[in-house]
């Protein structure tokens, strides 16, 4: 009986409003829309927490930059915490943003387990995590963000076919071990190499998202293996070295290189276009920071308590090669500061 009563008067209360909408439409009048307020009201005042692994290239500052475009007009507050790839200054600066009780804290994980007990304690204190690109063993509302077995596949894929004819023989540079990006990247490269055991990996390295490290280790490779036709490589800000150091043996062209990266047209277009990058699988940032700010503003509109949902968006990746590398809209551009 009590349900019934509440149906009745919601559908009462509906019917006024229906009624109320007809008479001001017959006379000629506006409307105001019924939803405005209550979501503006649910929206103003609310701080997000964003704790990067450091600031200071495309993905990071695209992220804040895009959260910043969708939520602050909406009278949200985006608080950066920038920890600098430091990870005891990341757990403190999470820690501390948990006392200080925003509504949400984005998180960009630099391995997975730092963070995970953190992220569980803050979403048991009644904040939403959302995770963007790199996971911790811990789940949290929501993780936005690329799948890398699908990147690791995909490249790996395209150094195959390129080493059709050739000698077979590939290099990977890994990111940090530590890192789900790394690992979950690895394991779409080993799904493809099971299947074509013609390949053969002369070597696979760790170059720590490190550009220096990383062209120091192809450097090495390329001396030891000079008929090596490709090399996949884990994230495009660390392969700036992975290539310069193809093009200093004089193999650009001949060695394949594939990445993985944000769009950034710098960093993905530019490259690919003047051949430093053969393939770059580009996770589009400003889609992903929309579709964090999406979710951030379905959330805090109530009714669903942090944590009790563990959600996915992953990102549709964007194949940036010499074909669309010099095509408007395949990268986006960094707004200069």
């Amino acid at each position: 009986m009590r349900n019934f009563r509440h149906f009745t008067t919601a559908g009462l209360a509906l019917a006024l409003s229906l009624a109320a909408a007809s008479s001001a439409l017959a006379q000629g009048k506006g409307l105001d829309e019924p939803f405005r307020a209550g979501y503006m009201k649910a929206l103003a005042g609310k701080t997000v927490g964003y704790i990067p692994v450091a600031m200071g290239f495309d993905l990071t500052q695209g992220w804040l930059d895009g959260l910043k475009k969708e939520l602050e007009p909406s009278g949200m507050k985006v608080v950066l915490r920038d920890p600098n790839w430091n990870t005891n200054a990341g757990a403190q600066a999470f820690t501390a943003l948990i006392a200080e009780k925003p509504a949400v804290i984005v998180i960009h994980n630099p391995d997975v387990q730092t963070y995970a007990k953190l992220i569980k304690k803050a979403e048991d204190e009644g904040i939403y995590v959302i995770q963007i690109n790199m996971r911790s063993a811990q789940p949290s509302t929501a993780f936005v963000g690329a799948d890398w077995v699908e990147i690791g596949e995909k490249q790996t894929m395209a150094v195959v076919e390129a080493c059709k004819g050739k000698s077979n023989k590939i290099a990977i540079v890994q990111g940090a071990p530590t890192a789900a990006a790394s690992a979950y990247t690895l394991k779409g490269v080993e799904n493809v190499l099971a299947k074509n055991p013609q390949i053969k990996v002369v070597s696979t390295q760790a170059a720590d998202w490190d550009a220096a490290k990383a062209k120091a280790l192809t450097q090495t490779v390329l001396k030891q293996n000079a008929d090596l036709c490709g090399i996949v490589g884990f994230w495009d800000g660390m392969d700036i070295g992975t290539a310069a150091a193809i093009k200093e043996a004089g193999l650009t062209g001949k060695v394949f290189l594939a990445t993985s990266g944000g769009g950034e047209q710098k960093g993905t277009c530019d490259l690919v276009k003047s051949g430093a990058f053969d393939l770059n699988l580009s996770y589009d940032v400003p889609t992903q920071a929309s579709n964090m700010a999406s979710m951030i503003k379905w959330l805090v509109q109530g009714g669903i308590k942090p944590g009790a949902a563990k959600q996915n968006i992953y990102t549709t990746l964007i194949p940036v090669t010499k074909d669309n590398a010099g095509k408007d809209g395949t990268c986006w551009k960094l707004a200069a500061k």
